[in-house]
């Protein structure tokens, strides 16, 4: 089966050159080549470039990989721990609801309305 092709929203595309771009700044800053990147995080040089040219192909995991490599925060936060505790805020405000999400129930009075 192939593989569906997903059109990314024009957000999407402005998110990920931007955070490219912070990126390959930041990789500049620090004196290293693409392939230096890539050889500390176990990529390509190609996908090195793909990912600063704000790719949206390009495994968010590895993305993620190199912005930390370089020093670009993730989600404006700079303290590890910080982020720590924003992923553990998350993860306690989603054990508060249901493990479903079901559409809610439609009155025929309401559809009468129409």
């Amino acid at each position: 089966m192939a593989k569906r092709q997903v059109v990314p929203q024009p957000q999407t595309l402005d998110a990920a050159r931007t955070l490219g771009a912070q990126i390959r700044m930041a990789r500049h800053e620090r004196g290293w080549t693409a392939a230096d990147l890539a050889a500390r995080i176990g990529v390509s040089a190609r996908t090195i470039q793909a990912l600063e040219a704000g790719s949206p192909s390009t495994a968010i995991g590895t993305v993620f990989n190199a912005a930390v490599m370089v020093g670009v925060p993730l989600f404006g936060v700079e303290d590890s721990y910080e982020l720590a505790r924003m992923r553990r805020r998350g993860e306690e405000r989603l054990a508060l609801i249901g493990h479903r999400v079901r559409p809610p129930k439609v009155d025929e009075a309401d559809l009468a309305s129409f």
